[in-house]
């Protein structure tokens, strides 16, 4: 994830961030700025997308439809408080990515209806790269999703190299 927020505290320029990481060979980058504005944000995009098809990547954006049909790119990550999975298609066309985020079994079930390329589930541990205004919910609900979907599952929010092998329950 190419978060603006996190690459503006590491002193990072998140446009040079998300070349460093295509150069060395990342191939799918969801791009999200919560606080960056429309014209900045719409830059940032063109700028990603255009530099990831010297590699095939693929290129999503978070929350952002809007931005992803002008820039673009793949698809988008939308939230509970986002466009809906359908709407985005229906902007993005039917072969667009769209993943959708859940926190809680209800919302894995609910999205799971809609028909997402993916299922994010999360936070799975603390995190402090963006306030999600949920707890932590644990490698369990990873589970549950794989349980009750064949589509894939990412498991988000404070994964971090320490716990990324992790087996808590």
């Amino acid at each position: 994830i190419v978060d603006v927020e996190v690459c503006n505290r590491a002193g990072w320029d998140p446009a040079d961030y998300a070349a460093a990481l295509l150069d060395g060979g990342a191939t799918f980058l969801q791009i999200r700025a919560k606080q960056m504005g429309s014209s900045a944000f719409l830059e940032l995009c063109d700028a990603v997308v255009d530099r990831a098809a010297h590699y095939a990547a693929t290129i999503i954006v978070n929350d952002r439809v809007d931005l992803a049909v002008l820039s673009g790119a793949s698809g988008v990550h939308v939230g509970q408080d986002d466009l809906g999975v359908g709407d985005a298609r229906r902007l993005l066309g039917a072969e667009a990515i769209v993943g959708r985020s859940t926190h809680t079994p209800e919302q894995i079930v609910a999205a799971v209806l809609t028909d997402p390329t993916y299922i994010a589930v999360g936070p799975v541990f603390g995190t402090t790269t963006k306030d999600t205004g949920y707890a932590a919910v644990g490698l369990d609900l990873v589970r549950e999703a794989r349980r009750v979907t064949d589509k894939p599952v990412v498991a988000i929010g404070g994964v971090t190299l320490a716990n990324a092998r992790s087996e808590e329950r």
